[in-house]
């Protein structure tokens, strides 16, 4: 384990690790991508494929295959960042935006993090809830609903504030306990199950498998921008196919299956995709001695997501300019979910359709980013860390005013063109009546557009350090 991340705490904030600390192994990316996923709200979404998109088992199938292979797949290429710079994604996107430029995506992805952390929060607390009541007969109100949101957040809260050694070790021994947990889940299903009714289903639309596609992908698509944060400790020589398949791989291992049980469990019980409360259904369709300690170690899981999520949040707060340690940066999104997972939990009156809506704005908001920083990472091999950490005008990464004109332009362009294309539940774009439009494919047009507007856009020159200049002569031998 790096010298910063020793200990209890990690310390390291937005700095780039140094070679001789950088003792990560390739191999901890799977159960790392494995805790991403656990999430019941996994099993809701595989129910809406079926009644709301109208689509069989086999074609539920096809969008469980594609939609991680597809989102993590652009989650590990731009994780290969990481080893490149050993630094957080946004302060890794300073080189492409300029120091200042980088203030406008880094508040965007900052702030939809608010919102992925309170569906998480608000999923979490419902399984406590669940829990309480399968197991004491406690029956939910509004005290208890602020309790459990209060423990939720807390815990994620104290977990993510201890860093990455931390999260690796949860994450290793929660893949093994939801690995073994879910197969008994599995059987009970292929045991209770009316096949013939699940088989026998008609097909629905190419349109539709489509936009489930873009649906279940929209939630790997928020990863993206964290990707290096987990790979800055790899030695820059680790293998970047390795990198790339352990993270699908780990994602994979998880989308799949539960997308899967979400449509099964959906045929008999279609009333699955709309209910308010996403989680207590488990402990309806199935018998308390599964859905007890299955609930229980999905709570781990939901915390893991948020732990990772909030982790990463406070280096993007940190690259915002709040000049805190990292681990105090994680208490303002602790703080923001509290309030918002309120609002959600008592006075929103569809779970559901708030989480879909937000999962399609989300996918919006970090397409726009990653188009940029994905063409920008064809062209570039190196960062200079001297560069990275200098805010002023003598940084390297200055360029005009603080601002790479070419990436703000394209990005701010692309985030536009993207929203024209989109349509949620408050929200429809002119064009959002189009193919692409009906099939949610907003996200993947505002990517395009990025990464077209940003490669043909005249590209700003940064002037490197000695020692970045250094480095590179190095990596060309």
């Amino acid at each position: 384990m790096p010298h910063a991340a020793e200990g209890a705490i990690e310390t390291r904030g937005l700095e780039p690790v140094p070679d001789d600390e950088r003792t990560g192994h390739v191999r901890q990316l799977f159960p790392t991508w494995v805790a991403a996923n656990i999430s019941v709200l996994l099993l809701t979404m595989g129910a809406g494929l079926i009644v709301f998109n109208g689509l069989n088992f086999w074609q539920v199938l096809t969008v469980a295959v594609a939609a991680p292979v597809v989102s993590y797949g652009i989650v590990g290429l731009v994780s290969l960042a990481g080893k490149r710079g050993g630094s957080p994604g946004m302060a890794l996107s300073r080189a492409v935006f300029g120091q200042r430029g980088n203030l406008f995506p880094g508040t965007l992805i900052w702030v939809a993090r608010w919102g992925w952390e309170t569906i998480n929060a608000v999923t979490g607390a419902y399984a406590v809830l669940t829990l309480l009541d399968l197991v004491f007969g406690v029956k939910r109100d509004t005290p208890l609903i602020v309790i459990t949101l209060l423990l939720f957040v807390a815990c994620t809260f104290l977990v993510s504030g201890l860093g990455i050694g931390a999260l690796r070790v949860c994450s290793t021994w929660s893949t093994y306990l939801f690995g073994a947990f879910s197969v008994l889940v599995l059987v009970y299903l292929v045991a209770h199950t009316d096949w013939s009714a699940v088989f026998g289903r008609p097909a629905g639309s190419t349109a539709m498998m489509v936009a489930g596609i873009g649906t279940v992908a929209a939630g790997g698509i928020s990863w993206v921008p964290s990707g290096p944060d987990f790979t800055r400790y790899l030695p820059r020589s680790a293998s970047g196919r390795a990198m790339v398949g352990s993270t699908v791989g780990g994602a994979g291992i998880v989308v799949l299956p539960m997308v899967l049980m979400g449509a099964v469990m959906a045929v008999g019980t279609p009333d699955l995709a709309k209910a308010q409360d996403p989680v207590s259904f488990i402990g309806e369709l199935l018998p308390a001695w599964i859905s007890v300690p299955y609930l229980l170690i999905a709570l781990v899981g939901m915390l893991l997501i948020n732990s990772m999520s909030m982790y990463s949040a406070g280096f993007t707060a940190q690259t915002l300019g709040i000049k805190v340690p990292r681990a105090w940066a994680v208490s303002v999104n602790a703080v923001i979910s509290l309030v918002l997972g309120f609002l959600l939990m008592v006075v929103a009156t569809s779970f559901i359709g708030s989480f879909i809506s937000f999962l399609t704005l989300l996918a919006v908001a970090f397409s726009a980013w990653i188009g940029v920083f994905g063409v920008d990472m064809l062209r570039r091999r190196t960062y200079d860390g001297a560069a990275l950490m200098d805010t002023t005008r003598t940084s390297a990464y200055w360029y005009r005013g603080g601002f790479a004109w070419s990436a703000t332009a394209a990005w701010g362009t692309a985030l536009v063109v993207g929203l024209l294309f989109t349509a949620v539940d408050w929200f429809s774009g002119p064009f959002a009546g189009t193919w692409p439009g009906e099939n949610g494919l907003g996200w993947v047009i505002t990517a395009v557009v990025a990464a077209g507007l940003y490669a043909v856009l005249p590209r700003e020159r940064a002037t490197a350090s000695a020692p970045a200049r250094a480095e590179e002569e190095m990596l060309r031998v």
